[in-house]
């Protein structure tokens, strides 16, 4: 029986993530302080027309957002992306042409700044960390960036980053989304 349980302790470790695991027991590591206004790292963001190749790639277990190169990861972005029914779409998709300042839904009663579409034109975004209908960043919300999905199926960003991407990301760069 002790075997059995090991066996079946490795394997959901393995499938499920060890920090997901250890946040699930409230035991983790100690996530790092994660100020939502600011940039992700302290070093200045990628010149994407020194890198007309760099492309996105969206880490939906790490919670990150690596903007690479090839293989070479430029810039690392904390993330928060979708959750249960509303997991983000994986796969490889491109930057689209709609993007804006602000959005609102009543519907959801949250809304973003600084949003660039990826997928659906308009349905799946980057964007920031979530407003309310004030136009007021939501802290609850806000603070679960980089540690666990919490989105509706779009790929939340700082404010910061979000401003980044939304001023400088191109038209159809490419984006991979996986686990």
């Amino acid at each position: 029986m002790r075997k059995f349980l090991m066996i079946i302790g490795v394997l959901l470790i393995a499938g499920w993530g060890l920090n997901q695991l250890l946040l699930w027991f409230k035991i983790g590591v100690a996530q790092p302080t994660i100020d939502w206004h600011a940039p992700s790292e302290t070093k200045a963001y990628p010149n994407l027309t020194a890198h007309p190749n760099a492309w996105l790639d969206v880490n939906t277990n790490r919670q990150r957002v690596y903007v690479k190169d090839g293989r070479q990861t430029l810039y690392t972005m904390y993330c928060s992306t979708g959750t249960g029914m509303n997991a983000t779409p994986t796969g490889t998709f491109h930057i689209q042409a709609e993007r804006g300042k602000v959005f609102y839904n009543p519907t959801s009663g949250e809304g973003a700044r600084y949003w660039v579409s990826w997928k659906d034109h308009g349905v799946y975004l980057f964007h920031s960390v979530p407003i309310d209908k004030h136009g007021a960043y939501i802290p609850k919300e806000a603070e679960q960036l980089g540690k666990t999905g919490a989105s509706h199926g779009c790929v939340r960003l700082s404010v910061a980053d979000a401003q980044w991407v939304y001023q400088h990301v191109p038209y159809g760069m490419k984006v991979v989304i996986h686990a």
